[in-house]
Formats: C-alpha cells, sequence, structure tokens
C-alpha cells in the first residue's frame, strides 16, 4: 500500500515544499503553498510497475527550411467578436484557455459556439465536469439550440475523456471546465496543482496530435487570475478572459495570449434571455446614456487591441468635509488619476487639494493607456467650474508632469471613429496634427499644454 504524507504546493507556480512557508520559494509569491496529500509508492511496486509517463513522438529534427508551409485553418465560430478576439477564427488543433468569474457567460457563450459549428456541419464534444446532461439539455432548449453533431458528455475522469474522444473524433471539443478533471492515477483532488498541470498536458498532446481544437473554462480566484498554477496559461495557446460584472449590461471578451494572432483585442457581449449577443456598435453603444449639459463628462477615444472605442470619461469634484480629500476611482489607475490631479493644481492653478474627487469610465470599461490623461483633466476641470464640455467634442493626449500634453499612437484612427459618430471637434496634442489630414466635417484643435485645452474647452 503506498503510504501517504502532507506536502505544500504552490497554486501560482506549482512549487512543493514539505513544510509550510509564507512566501513561496520557487516564484516568491506570498500566502500561496496549500497542504496536499501525495503517495509514497512502495519501492518494491514501483520496480514492477510500468512508466507513467507516455513514449514520446519520435519525431525527426528537420531544417527549417524543409518544414512546408501550410497556410493555417481556420473555422469560424459563427460570432463574429469572438472571430475577432480569436484572430480569425478557431485554428486546427488550438488549446484555447477561457476564463471569468462565476456567472459571467463562459458556458453560455461556449454552448453557442458549438451549436453554430455544428449548423456548418462540424462535430463537436462538449464535456462537462459540473454539470449533468440534463442540466446542458435544459440550457439548450432556454437558448433555442437544437442541434445534430453536437455530443454531451458528462464526465471527470480525463482517462475517460480520452477514449470517447478518440473513439468519436469531434472537430471542436470543450471541456468545463479543467479545474473539475482529474486522472486517476494521481492521488491528488481535483482542482490541485498536480492535477491541473496533467490533465491540460494530456489535453494539448491530443488536440495537437489529432487535430481538435479544445476550449478549455477555467475558475478565476478572488484576485481574477485563473484558478491553478500559473503554467497553465503558458501551456495554452491562446487566452481569454471575460471582464465585467454580473450587474453589468455589457461583458468584455479579452484576448492577453494569442498564438494565432494579435494580443489586447476586444469583444463586446451583451447577456440576454436568448444568450450572448455581440454588440454590433459599441461605442454608439456606450455613449447612448451619456447625460446631455452636465458637467464632469467628456468623450474619450481610446484603443482596444486593433479597435477604436469612445467612451465617457465623467468626473465629480466636491467640497471635502474631511481633513484629507477622499479620491475614488472606477476604471481607472488611481495613482495616475492623483497624478493629473497633483498637474491640475501646480500647472493650472485649479484648487483640488481642498475637493474629493470622484472618477468614473461608464460602461465598466478599465483606461490603461496613457492617452486618456488629458480627458480626465478636462472631465475634473468641467466639474469645477460647474461648466459642461459641448456634446460634440471629443478630448485625447497624453499630460506629463510639467502640465505639457504629448503625442498619442494611432491618431488618425481615433479621429476617424469620431468623426463617424459624429463629433465635430477633437481636441488632441499638437504634435499629432503635424501628420494627419481632418475629416470633413471634423474640426481638430491641437494643444502643447493642458492650460491651453482648458481654455480653448471652456
Amino acid at each position: 500500500m503506498p503510504k501517504e504524507k502532507v506536502i505544500y504546493a504552490c497554486t501560482a507556480c506549482g512549487y512543493e515544499t514539505p513544510k509550510w512557508a509564507g512566501r513561496c520559494p520557487g516564484c516568491g509569491a506570498w500566502n500561496t503553498l496549500e497542504e496536499a496529500i501525495a503517495s509514497v509508492p512502495d519501492p518494491k511496486a514501483a520496480a514492477k510497475a510500468a512508466p507513467k509517463q507516455r513514449p514520446g513522438t519520435g519525431a525527426e529534427a528537420m531544417l527549417l527550411t524543409d518544414i512546408p508551409e501550410d497556410e493555417t485553418l481556420r473555422t469560424t465560430t459563427g460570432i463574429p467578436e469572438l472571430d475577432r478576439v480569436l484572430g480569425g477564427g478557431i485554428v486546427e488543433g488550438g488549446l484555447m484557455l477561457i476564463g471569468g468569474d462565476p456567472g459571467i457567460g463562459k458556458s453560455t457563450l461556449l454552448i453557442q459556439v458549438a451549436a453554430h459549428l455544428c449548423q456548418s456541419g462540424k462535430r463537436v464534444l462538449y464535456v462537462s465536469g459540473e454539470e449533468s446532461a440534463r442540466q446542458i439539455k435544459l440550457r439548450a432548449a432556454r437558448l433555442g439550440i437544437a442541434v445534430p453533431n453536437l455530443y454531451v458528455l458528462a464526465e471527470n475522469a480525463l482517462d475517460n475523456v480520452e477514449q470517447k474522444m478518440q473513439a468519436l473524433q469531434p472537430d471542436v471539443m470543450v471541456v468545463d471546465s479543467i479545474q473539475t478533471m482529474y486522472r486517476p492515477e494521481l492521488a491528488s483532488a481535483p482542482g490541485s496543482v498536480s492535477q491541473i498541470r496533467e490533465c491540460t498536458s494530456l489535453l494539448l498532446r491530443l488536440s495537437k496530435e489529432s487535430g481538435t481544437a479544445v476550449f478549455l473554462v477555467g475558475h478565476v480566484t478572488k484576485e481574477g487570475a485563473i484558478a491553478g498554477p500559473r503554467m497553465l496559461e503558458h501551456m495554452v495557446d491562446v487566452v481569454l478572459y471575460f471582464e465585467g460584472d454580473r450587474q453589468q449590461e455589457y461583458r468584455l471578451l479579452r484576448a492577453v495570449k494569442n498564438r494565432f494572432g494579435s494580443v489586447n483585442e476586444l469583444g463586446v457581449f451583451q447577456m440576454t434571455d436568448k444568450g450572448m449577443q455581440v454588440v454590433e456598435n459599441p461605442s454608439e453603444r456606450l455613449l447612448s446614456h451619456r447625460a446631455k449639459g452636465a458637467s464632469g463628462s467628456v468623450v474619450f477615444c481610446g484603443l482596444e487591441g486593433s479597435r477604436p472605442l469612445l467612451c465617457d470619461v465623467q468626473a465629480l469634484a466636491a467640497p471635502s468635509y474631511y481633513g484629507t480629500p477622499r479620491r475614488t476611482v472606477s476604471g481607472a489607475d488611481s495613482g495616475r488619476v492623483a497624478l493629473l490631479l497633483a498637474v491640475l493644481e501646480k500647472r493650472c492653478g485649479q484648487r483640488t487639494g481642498s475637493q474629493d474627487v470622484y472618477v468614473n469610465i461608464a460602461g465598466g470599461l478599465e483606461l490603461s493607456e496613457p492617452a486618456a490623461d488629458l480627458a480626465l483633466c478636462i472631465a475634473v476641470a468641467s466639474s469645477l467650474k460647474d461648466t459642461s464640455v459641448g456634446a460634440d467634442v471629443a478630448v485625447m493626449g497624453e499630460v506629463g508632469l510639467a502640465g505639457e500634453v504629448r503625442a498619442i499612437p494611432q491618431c488618425d484612427r481615433r479621429v476617424a471613429e469620431c468623426s463617424r459618430l459624429g463629433f465635430t471637434t477633437v481636441v488632441l496634442p499638437k504634435e499629432n496634427m503635424r501628420r494627419m489630414k481632418a475629416p470633413d466635417g471634423v474640426k481638430l484643435i491641437g494643444v502643447d499644454t493642458v492650460m491651453q485645452a482648458i481654455a480653448c474647452v471652456f
């Protein structure tokens, strides 16, 4: 009988140690060591047992110039926003990981993808370790899905999944979720570091050998990262994250790793009673609820991957009744907002030291690029002056500590998106104006400093 011993495994990197420590010796992360039970095999039985590792492929080394240049085969998912994030569609033999908070729509989106693929003649195997086949049937009926070639398997043991996969030979397989899968020969529980690592390794080998594209659903931790070892994201070809809250109207699907396309692409979805629906014109939808004539509201055009996206930057300044004024930020970097408030105080004469300042990016977007600096400054100044910015004015530009406005990348694409949605005035860095031509009906105002921008807008 194999003996059991207690070890501690890091949930971030998979490092194992016999003693607990506050900091992982492998990756340096704090409070990531969790208790696990590892079996110690009997030496006599281990000598008789066959090796657990599978043999290699036995492939021969080839010259780079001799490798055939086969064009990558892609299959459309039937959902344009998902195709955009994937880089054009599903790649044959690709291993893709989708993470997100519980209830945000991962399983709903994937069963819709399976239905579209089946309608195009593909064979799809949906493996669920969390729901029964009857529960999946109820969800499909609620979404109006009734297609052939869609096989459902409620199974947790990955060895059995491997047998069914080899028998059916599907074009696409969905595993929901990787944290519920386990290999019987491992003593650890499903969801542990060793189980996730081994299960993902087996699915990676199966996808590459058979050419079946595999979607993995991954649970996330309270910090927002996919549960399990960090190497899980390194093993797969594509990593997609669902952003947004279940209480919000829109769900954002972002690519953070893609071996077959560009990263940081963004897909915008809306959860309805018919499932995840594509938002055709996200910029127009994000600005549809903008308050007209209200102070502290400015339109900014950001870039999400290759897509220009307009959003409403809101700020509210109110007298502070505490010793230390409050700074509350939603959708932007709080440190960057504090820096911009200091620039407004020092360089522009805007008295923000005695004001509580609240900043919000409407629609649930997260602005991380410096190009939003000038829009944030104008929004705060608008609230301080209690004067609204024109409804047809858009603002963009990076702000330095000296109060200067610096050039931003791909400004022509941003201005074109503003023109498409009817904005007639765009305030932008003067450096960008030297390299671009204004679209018809759009007035470009170039500024060198934040003071000039405030004078032009108000």
